[in-house]
């Protein structure tokens, strides 16, 4: 779909090295409502040229209703703060490559724009290059036959950066272009890089990928190069192709060399090449059209955050290998995540989280942990390595759980209530081998400001009341209150208090019976008591 008059009203965040062109593409698209840049030189050239807005203040952007959509070219490390604040104004995002800094900060605006309903799409701006959508059409027609090797390269004495290395600056471009075309992720990489011009940044680096289908590529990117180079080689068994962006007539050229076997030594016939004929189309110009079109249709975006997360993956990989002096580093394909996080929480890798578990902001859930279906962790909660939490638990703001700490299923945590792990703490002695297990075990609630001393055992469907001090275990279904506390009555299943003598509860009409083995013989409040069904009858 091609609209030749997008209603979609759009913000430049950005108007410098690489935002000045996105502004001319969308005012030239019609499109285009705000500039917001913090240099006020920036913004009156913008006056000087376009007849729009401009302010040095995002919220100012974000408070306007006809903006629909944000467009983002800031600086990288800026990316997925300014993403995440547009996002959560439900505004649709278009962010400038690379997507975040971190896969982890990637698939966060992924999910917040998914909860949102927002368009997200980042800008891999050679998937809209004619030259590699007709590659990307020969390659899969089989028009190149196997595929066997690709080698692209990003070269240029050009803009210096500090807050990013080459890899993060260049290489996005040519990953993303290489894992469109053979729409898959690499299985390893491998990175070998230096730093000539400052030794706090790398400037120039090799890769090698493998990829299970048996493909191999590389790609070498650097900026302190003599001359501007922006070349794809694809090496296929039928043709090969070379893609170069520095050409004005050659752009794309297929040539049909092939090596014959003679005596067993292999001869190379060279053939002429074949100029193959591209639309006279800016990229950039196709891009933001798409993001127009994406706005308009809801439809999700060709380089939609997903493919912005893959990219951020590969890079990291390299990242990796680049620091352990180019040892091979595996690329994971993470699974699809069931669960919901919100974009200020961090989940670390090596945990286990269950199918639909929501978690809110400013949470901490680490490696090791484990999490069951259905749970819902409140702001700034935090669980540590090693705590294992049943299905359907509710853990409200501010609650830590440590490791030592088990929760069963159903199990509620109060606002602000506290769980120790050590019983005789001091900062200047590691006690982490002296753990003590606490166990809350099916149905038990605990409320607001209440503190389980380590070491204890909360029964099922028990009841610790608000700011209690529990220092001792607690029988299934008693009501235990006070500083230390002590059992004051019983509850029933369904949370409602059991009057003094009662054996059936008068809100869900559960029936109980007494257990007479445990019975203390003084003190009937502390009979423990055993849920049956309901209307079963009474047994004494």
């Amino acid at each position: 779909m091609v609209m030749d008059n997008p209603t979609g009203k759009v913000a430049v965040i950005g108007s410098g090295y690489w935002g000045k062109n996105l502004v001319r593409n969308f005012h030239e698209l019609g499109a285009l409502r705000w500039v917001c840049d913090a240099n006020e030189a920036a913004l009156e050239e913008v006056r000087t040229k376009y007849n729009v807005l401009t302010t040095r203040d995002l919220e100012t952007v974000l408070n306007d209703p006809e903006v629909q959509g944000v467009v983002i070219a800031v600086p990288a490390a800026q990316h997925y703060e300014v993403a995440r604040r547009c996002l959560l104004r439900d505004k649709d995002v278009y962010v400038e490559k690379p997507l975040a800094l971190h896969a982890s900060e990637g698939q966060k605006l992924v999910d917040l724009g998914a909860e949102r309903k927002r368009i997200l799409m980042v800008g891999h701006i050679l998937e809209y290059h004619p030259a590699v959508l007709a590659l990307n059409r020969m390659i899969h027609a089989g028009e190149l036959g196997r595929i066997q090797y690709i080698h692209s390269s990003r070269l240029n004495m050009g803009k210096l950066r500090t807050e990013e290395n080459i890899l993060w600056s260049f290489a996005p471009h040519d990953i993303s272009a290489i894992l469109f075309l053979l729409n898959e992720l690499p299985s390893t990489v491998s990175s070998h890089g230096g730093s000539y011009l400052d030794s706090r940044s790398v400037d120039t680096t090799l890769t090698t990928c493998e990829f299970k289908s048996g493909v191999k590529a590389h790609f070498f990117v650097s900026w302190l190069h003599p001359l501007k180079e922006q070349k794809l080689t694809i090496v296929g068994g039928r043709k090969m192709a070379v893609f170069d962006d520095t050409e004005t007539e050659r752009k794309l050229v297929l040539y049909t060399h092939r090596i014959d076997w003679v005596n067993r030594v292999p001869i190379a016939h060279k053939l002429e090449g074949e100029v193959v004929p591209l639309p006279a189309e800016e990229p950039l110009r196709r891009e933001s059209q798409h993001f127009l079109e994406c706005m308009a249709s809801r439809q999700k975006a060709r380089t939609d955050g997903q493919s912005g997360v893959r990219v951020l993956q590969v890079l990291e990989a390299c990242e990796l290998s680049l620091r352990d002096n180019g040892k091979p580093v595996n690329v994971s394909t993470p699974a699809a995540r069931n669960f919901f996080a919100d974009p200020t929480a961090v989940v670390d890798e090596g945990c286990q989280v269950g199918d639909g578990t929501k978690i809110w902001h400013f949470s901490h859930v680490m490696s090791g942990s484990n999490l069951g279906t259905n749970c819902n962790l409140g702001q700034n909660v935090v669980i540590s390595p090693g705590v294992k939490i049943g299905n359907n638990v509710k853990i409200q703001n501010n609650v830590s759980i440590y490791t030592g700490v088990e929760l069963e299923d159903n199990v509620f945590c109060g606002p602000s209530m506290v769980f120790t792990n050590v019983i005789n703490p001091r900062s200047h002695i590691a006690r982490k081998h002296e753990y003590r297990r606490t166990l809350v075990k099916e149905g038990a609630s605990i409320g607001a400001n209440a503190t389980v001393v380590c070491g204890t055992t909360l029964g099922r469907y028990s009841f610790v009341a608000a700011g209690a001090v529990v220092t001792r275990d607690v029988p299934d279904y008693a009501l235990v209150m006070g500083v230390p506390a002590t059992q004051a009555g019983w509850v029933c299943y369904c949370g409602c208090r059991l009057q003094q003598g009662e054996v059936s509860c008068s809100e869900c009409d559960r029936e109980y019976v007494v257990d007479c083995n445990s019975c203390q013989p003084k003190a009937q409040e502390t009979k423990v008591v055993t849920e049956l069904q309901v209307n079963s009858p009474v047994v004494v």
